[in-house]
């Protein structure tokens, strides 16, 4: 039941908050989880202790794995074409010196923050900043592979928001899953590079061509 909360909220993108009121709330969601008006509903608590237990056993990988091996088997997963993209999740700003800034981007934690453990697990030293289209993120980038028919995520890989769309690429795209049907992405993806990897995995590209003016199509 609780792996079966964490497809309701990775399918929805809720948070833990929200899906307990979710599941208190919609008939559907119960009858997905098997539980009836009467019985007892796992807390936001309880959600984030099962999904920090996952975590620690590195189990979330491992059983979203079964779960897609499983829809690929009942023929959910159509196999008619993926599609990847990149979306930024922001996270709190940190208030940190410009000194303490340029040592997190060598890889390094500041002295002061390894001294004083408290202070360390209040900072988030993997969240990157970025600039896009005149605006400033912190945070990081999911980055997806779904079936264009179904629209599900059949892979994923998560990143510092720093690293561009195109590098996640090669990490989602599987020879043996993906082999002889089209790729889509926006033009973000293209270069000579990714069009050889495509290629050799025998993947039909379909990767959009940036626009310039003055051309036609």
């Amino acid at each position: 039941m609780m792996f079966k909360i964490v497809i309701l909220q990775r399918y929805y993108n809720l948070s833990d908050d929200t899906t307990e009121y979710a599941i208190l709330d919609r008939l559907s969601f119960m009858w997905f989880l098997g539980l009836t008006i009467s019985d007892t509903v796992p807390d936001a608590k309880t959600i984030w202790n099962f999904k920090n237990e996952l975590t620690k056993g590195d189990m979330v990988n491992k059983l979203f794995k079964k779960l897609d091996n499983r829809l690929d088997k009942e023929g959910v997963i159509m196999h008619k074409g993926k599609m990847a993209d990149a979306t930024i999740v922001e996270t709190p700003r940190q208030r940190n010196s410009r000194e303490e800034n340029e040592q997190i981007k060598t890889g390094e934690v500041p002295k002061e923050w390894k001294e004083n453990p408290n202070k360390l697990r209040q900072k988030d030293v993997d969240a990157a900043w970025l600039k896009k289209n005149g605006e400033t993120f912190y945070g990081y980038k999911d980055h997806i592979k779904a079936d264009i028919k179904t629209k599900l995520i059949t892979d994923y890989e998560v990143t510092p928001a720093s690293v561009h769309d195109s590098e996640a690429l090669e990490n989602l795209v599987d020879k043996k899953e993906d082999q002889g049907q089209p790729f889509y992405a926006d033009s973000a993806y293209r270069s000579e590079e990714i069009e050889q990897m495509l290629s050799k995995k025998n993947i039909e590209s379909q990767i959009h061509e940036k626009g310039y003016r003055g051309t036609s199509i």
